[in-house]
């Protein structure tokens, strides 16, 4: 029997019916990843390239016997169900589901890079982070809840509480 790994994952979507996408990705997330716990919902401005619709986000929890790679390939897949289209970095998307965190490991490999490389950067995944987890120690040592104090978040509004992905 394998162990089971604690992940966080950043969900976002901008393009269609933003929050039935959102729940469907939430649902499938659930079918590949046990215990799942899902943050607030929140709105945000669209990040790197920012002439794009409004973002609904949230980072759901939750724990998986899968490899860092299979994890990837799985949440690749479920973003391809939900329309996902791959043509511009930072641009508008149907659905994003971007691995956070995967337990305590730091990995860099062409494919995958965890923590997510730009995680303390964004208000829109850090304050969504922080309702699940905001004592959670980062793999460099850095607590969820210091970077969050680092990021404006006026830019950022709470839109439902976690019963969104019910």
């Amino acid at each position: 029997m394998s162990t089971k790994v604690s992940i966080f994952l950043g969900l976002g979507a901008n393009l269609g019916n933003r929050r039935a996408t959102m729940r469907a990705a939430a649902q499938r997330i659930r079918e590949v990843v046990t215990d799942v716990r899902v943050s607030s919902l929140y709105e945000s401005e669209a990040w790197g390239v920012t002439d794009q619709p409004m973002f609904l986000n949230a980072v759901a929890r939750g724990l998986t016997d899968l490899q860092p790679l299979e994890l990837l390939e799985a949440m690749q897949s479920i973003e391809t169900e939900l329309g996902r289209v791959r043509n511009a970095r930072w641009g508008p998307r149907a659905i994003d589901i971007d691995i956070l965190l995967y337990g305590a490991e730091s990995i860099d490999e062409p494919r995958l890079v965890v923590p997510h490389p730009y995680m303390t950067q964004r208000s829109f995944v850090l304050r969504p982070l922080a309702d699940l987890a905001a004592g959670l120690t980062l793999p460099d040592g850095s607590l969820v809840g210091e970077w969050l104090t680092t990021v404006s978040q006026d830019e950022l509004r709470r839109i439902e509480g976690p019963s969104w992905a019910d």
